[in-house]
């Protein structure tokens, strides 16, 4: 048994679920006089009021997060999670599952869709194996998270198995391995925050994963699979009609399901990981950005087990897949901007980043109306009756 597993050694489904449950107890709302504080300031920035829309917004939640008016982001992680999902067993993804191995690699080499904005950003990753099924070479593992203040830049050993099982025919896992999975998300979160991240955005890596994030989806809300299943990487004609068959089988045995039932007949370990990961964020209260469809469901899962950790999250992008919306309607959430994009990995949190960035400086830098000698008796009129 390797150390990191040792924490597990001798606990069962009550003393896990006794454990996240308190975990989930530790999260604290916005706070609301720092949001009021936050909401003054930017009506009086030197600027018709709330003229720069979203960014204000997003200013005043960073506010009522850490308790102040005025926040850093320039300390950024992306934790990504890695493992497959058994379902592919029935073609439902259109790339083989050698591919979730080769990625994991390529993460930790700066190539891939995200690695590659991550290293030009001086972003750091946290990548996760949370059940790859091909073997990973043991050179390329560490088992800290964090050491010294440094994020690992090797691959994390958290493996809950080779992949789920299949869940068109079985249980995806044990309630025992949901709870373990969520913890160590929970986990991930508070290495990031031990490292003085200052926001953190939640990635995936799964061959398979879609078809689990729609099954996921049509089991926590009213939606079908015709409306939530999209074709992923690619997928052809026939493959697509047999995802929406299976998701729609199992989605209809899950509804009205304890949460914990539904992650443990569906998986996957890597979506239940980045719902810890989301609950994580909330509790040692970082900004948390959520990229496309897949980490939207492990958002939508963990606002369903610990409610107020969606006040923390931050969507970037819109996802081109077809269940991507529903859930922002469930989050009650809007992502920042639109570019047509449906990779994964996390490639819409560096882009996210940015923006919160920009956020943050006209809170910070920007001068009130008094500080810049400007007039503003015009301005009171349109602040009083909502004019804008």
């Amino acid at each position: 048994m390797q150390e990191w597993e040792l924490q597990w050694a001798g606990r069962d489904v009550h003393d896990l679920k006794k454990e996240l449950d308190e975990m989930v107890a530790r999260i604290q709302p916005l706070n609301e006089r720092a949001m009021a504080a936050a909401r003054r300031r930017q009506d009086y920035l030197a600027k018709p009021p709330k003229s720069l829309g979203a960014l204000e917004d997003m200013s005043v939640r960073l506010a009522g997060i850490s308790g102040e008016i005025k926040n850093r982001v320039k300390k950024q992680a992306i934790v990504i999670m890695c493992a497959d999902n058994g379902v592919v067993e029935e073609g439902v993804a259109s790339a083989p599952q050698s591919v979730t191995l080769s990625q994991t690699i390529n993460f930790t080499k700066g190539i891939t869709g995200v690695s590659s904005m991550a290293r030009y950003f001086g972003i750091d990753l946290l990548v996760m194996d949370m059940g790859v099924a091909m073997d990973i070479p043991k050179g390329l593992y560490e088992s800290e998270m964090v050491q010294s203040g440094r994020i690992s830049e090797k691959i994390i050993n958290r493996s809950m198995g080779k992949g789920t099982k299949n869940f068109a025919k079985e249980n995806a896992m044990s309630i025992e391995t949901v709870l373990r999975c969520l913890l160590t998300g929970i986990q991930s979160a508070q290495a990031l925050a031990s490292a003085g991240v200052e926001v953190m955005g939640i990635g995936e890596m799964g061959i398979g994963n879609t078809s689990t994030s729609s099954a996921l989806l049509c089991s926590l809300t009213d939606t079908t699979g015709v409306e939530a299943v999209g074709r992923g990487g690619g997928l052809n004609d026939q493959g697509l009609n047999k995802k929406i068959e299976i998701v729609d089988k199992v989605s209809k045995e899950c509804r009205g399901k304890d949460i914990l039932e539904i992650l443990a007949r569906i998986g996957g370990f890597d979506i239940v990981a980045m719902a810890g990961a989301y609950i994580g964020a909330a509790i040692y209260r970082l900004p948390v950005v959520i990229d496309g469809f897949i980490s939207a469901i492990a958002a939508l899962v963990a606002s369903r087990i610990a409610p107020l950790s969606k006040e923390f999250m931050f969507p970037s992008h819109m996802s081109k897949e077809p269940g991507y919306q529903k859930i922002m309607k469930e989050l009650s959430l809007q992502p920042m901007v639109n570019l047509g994009m449906h990779l994964g990995e996390g490639s819409g949190c560096p882009i996210a980043f940015k923006v919160l960035e920009a956020a943050t400086a006209t809170m910070n830098l920007m001068y009130t109306l008094d500080e810049g000698g400007i007039d503003a008796e015009y301005l009171e009129e349109i602040r009083e009756k909502n004019l804008i």
